[in-house]
């Protein structure tokens, strides 16, 4: 049996930020280190950081934190084709994956581990933390989806994949709201500084 890893999104262009949210200062380092920093001290021991827009600057904090990295050529073509690209670069016989958005610091080592055990002790193949009944992240997904997950509507993306296996879907409730915190534009990020 394969291992569990960690794939963190991080290719997208920021638009509605105007520069690249992963440089943001957030809790001392980057926001992109901060959630791989959460990611490394989880039971996660592999980690892919798929990268894209701005990869010539990011390139070098990602091999600083000593994990894996890849570049998403077609990063222009929205976030599915990341999760595609981080699925590519991981070895073939994985366990699991759980993906993570590069903007998500406020996602806990806690609730990593929360999921990945749900997984284990329930068999199911798609585990999805929640707060107050709204689905967050990380989403962990087994490998008897890689096939399926190449074959998803680019318009859909992955959240796809959980409508068409509904019986193999659990969702874990968490009292962590960061699961569903994200930083958009620059207002969102001041919010949480300040």
């Amino acid at each position: 049996m394969g291992e569990i890893w960690g794939i963190i999104l991080a290719a997208g262009e920021s638009k509605r930020m105007g520069f690249p949210k992963m440089l943001l200062k957030f809790n001392g380092s980057t926001m992109i280190e901060n959630v791989i920093r959460n990611v490394s001290g989880s039971e996660i021991k592999n980690i892919m950081v798929v990268l894209g827009s701005n990869s010539e600057i990011l390139v070098k904090l990602v091999d600083d934190c000593n994990v894996s990295h890849c570049f998403n050529e077609k990063y222009k073509e929205g976030m599915l084709s990341s999760v595609r690209c981080g699925l590519r670069n991981v070895p073939y016989d994985f366990e699991a994956v759980l993906f993570f958005q590069g903007d998500q610091p406020l996602i806990t080592t806690e609730v990593i581990n929360i999921v990945i055990a749900a997984y284990r002790s329930t068999g199911k193949g798609i585990v999805i933390p929640v707060f107050e009944k709204e689905r967050g992240h990380p989403v962990l997904i087994d490998r008897k989806y890689r096939d399926e997950i190449e074959k998803l509507n680019d318009n859909e993306g992955l959240r796809l994949l959980s409508y068409h296996n509904p019986d193999d879907v659990l969702e874990i409730e968490t009292d962590e709201p960061g699961i569903l915190r994200d930083f958009d534009t620059y207002e969102d990020y001041m919010k949480l500084i300040n």
